[in-house]
């Protein structure tokens, strides 16, 4: 949240964290880590029992009983949830970044790269530049047809549909894309209406990444994280369908680890 602090606050977003931790143990790691945004003390977990986001597979008796679930609220101004992002396990974040382009229609997070064909240009982004194990975060595709063309979409019958697919790696997990409502063309000559992109429009997909020792093999030697995938499309104009395209993606992203440095023993829960 902190590397996207600036940009959400840009929004109208102010950001508070709440954990059981004590309040010096909050302030060392804020110091620590350079938090510019609040961190607040629930010590008994009463906020985070009324949020009903207390993490129950925690028994009474162990030390770190009173922890909340990962989650995160987008609270609108008269204090109603407009968005809620949880996940099971502590281990695992929807970042910032991700929050930022896809819910509030933020700028495309760290650009990589743009493809340009006959047909299209494909810039390619991901919400995030660094990331940590556990995190979710969004890659996408912003694609813009040239004048008069067209490719099909999802649900279309007969024709090529464009579809992304990832490449399968280990610790990896791409959600489903996250397609745009299609235009329904006719087509009078053999009578048909047919689900089709023209113009500009964006595909977003999240992908989870593993822990640190699920995706170590995929770290190349400056630690960076290579996710790749395709675009496969068949363009078509008003009298042509071209010959179908498939297009090679991939994004690179930092891979930063884990920060395990504990607070001072006083300060701990």
């Amino acid at each position: 949240m902190e590397r996207k602090r600036e940009q959400l606050e840009e929004q109208g977003i102010q950001i508070a964290a709440i954990s059981n931790d004590k309040v010096g143990a909050l302030e060392h790691f804020s110091a620590r880590a350079g938090i510019g945004f609040a961190l607040l003390s629930d010590p008994d977990s009463e906020i985070i029992k009324r949020f009903g986001v207390l993490n129950t597979s925690v028994p009474a008796d162990h030390p770190n009983y009173g922890i909340p679930n990962p989650v995160e609220f987008l609270i609108n101004p008269d204090r109603t949830v407009r968005a809620k992002y949880y996940e099971e396990s502590y281990r695992d974040r929807f970042t910032g970044g991700r929050i930022l382009v896809t819910e509030l229609g933020g700028e495309a997070g760290a650009a990589q790269k743009t493809i340009q064909t006959d047909h299209l240009r494909a810039a390619i982004w991901s919400s995030d530049a660094v990331v940590r194990g556990g995190n979710r975060l969004a890659l996408g595709v912003d694609i813009e047809l040239a004048p008069k063309m067209h490719v099909y979409a999802p649900g279309v019958e007969g024709y090529l549909a464009i579809d992304w697919t990832m490449d399968p790696e280990p610790g990896i997990q791409p959600l489903e894309v996250e397609y745009p409502e299609a235009r329904r063309l006719e087509m009078p000559a053999i009578q048909e209406v047919v689900p089709v992109y023209e113009g500009k429009f964006r595909l977003i997909r999240d992908v989870h990444i593993g822990q640190p020792n699920e995706v170590e093999a995929l770290l190349d030697p400056q630690g960076r994280l290579n996710l790749r995938g395709k675009l496969r499309y068949q363009a078509c104009d008003d009298k042509i369908c071209y010959l179908p395209k498939t297009l090679d993606l991939s994004w690179t992203l930092a891979f930063e680890q884990h920060d395990r440095t504990r607070a001072p023993e006083e300060l701990r829960r």
